[in-house]
């Protein structure tokens, strides 16, 4: 692999217009000024993507507008899991046909009481058997209601095709047993900005952070502090980073952060039914934190 798969990642939302259709305008308008910020590369079509919600032929046109707005020495990663191993395959040759560096493959959890150690294995060494780009395991229990267990991701990250997995589960107690599997082909990423920094001092190489997409600066500078040495000043602007993380992202949601990316000046637009925009009272907390956090772009 020519990139290092390192630093801080968007994962970038799924925008729409009026009337519930993708409008990759706004999307492309997003992804190049998350990449103007100096995001190391972009995930489509992951949890903040609203992925659940996507056609295949959506997934299809924003991984192609991705690709073309990003430059090829930073990534692109696709969400490509799905409940069924065989869907999961075709939709990691699809993204491989798009152009993405990578794929982000979260456990199928449908039947989740079926979703043993044995199964999952057989599901993930299936997938980067058959996978044409490198695997990424994804760890989610907010949505999985399971964890990947460490041993499983061990046995997992001697696979030649699994290069390392994103953990947004938030649970620092239990991370060191995924940063025990980390190696010069193996990475392990935080997906949880609200521990972004101690992520890192636990070995992360990087975060894969939504929070990034409307404070990018201040979540790349805890990258680069924490990398510089600077401990203390980087815990301080994580001190900054975890309201708007725990908040805005951990407890409203993709309504409230495509808010947040209205009032920072980028493109937000309505969520995609089941989901219900953000309250009033919502994007009043929403305004306080961006104000409180000093993003720019809020008066």
């Amino acid at each position: 692999m020519t990139k290092t798969l390192s630093g801080v990642f968007g994962p970038v939302i799924t925008t729409f217009d009026a009337r519930g259709e993708l409008d990759l305008d706004a999307f492309g308008a997003n992804a190049t000024a998350h990449l103007d910020a100096g995001l190391n590369g972009l995930v489509v079509a992951g949890s903040t993507g609203e992925a659940a919600l996507l056609e295949e032929t959506e997934r299809h046109r924003i991984l192609e507008m991705a690709r073309a707005v990003t430059p090829s020495d930073r990534w692109v990663i696709a969400g490509t899991g799905a409940e069924s191993t065989k869907a999961c395959v075709r939709r990691c040759r699809e993204a491989a046909q798009r152009g993405a560096d990578a794929v982000l493959v979260v456990a199928p959890h449908y039947y989740a009481n079926a979703m043993t150690p044995a199964s999952l294995q057989a599901h993930y060494e299936r997938v980067a058997d058959e996978s044409p780009l490198p695997v990424l395991l994804y760890n989610i229990p907010k949505y999985m209601h399971f964890r990947l267990e460490g041993d499983l991701v061990s046995r997992l990250a001697g696979h030649d095709n699994i290069v390392g997995m994103k953990d947004s589960s938030g649970d620092m107690a239990y991370f060191p047993n995924y940063i025990a599997s980390q190696s010069d082909d193996f990475t392990v990423i935080t997906g949880n900005g609200s521990s972004f920094g101690q992520a890192l001092q636990l070995g992360a190489r990087g975060g894969i952070l939504a929070v990034a997409l409307f404070a990018p600066e201040l979540s790349l500078e805890v990258y680069r502090t924490f990398l510089a040495g600077r401990l203390d000043e980087s815990n301080e602007l994580q001190r900054r980073l975890t309201p708007p993380a725990a908040e805005i992202v951990g407890r409203m949601g993709i309504p409230a952060v495509k808010a947040a990316m209205e009032r920072v000046g980028l493109k937000g637009g309505p969520v995609r039914l089941p989901l219900l925009a953000a309250s009033p009272a919502d994007i009043a907390d929403v305004e306080r934190l961006l104000r409180d956090a000093s993003l720019a772009g809020v008066a």
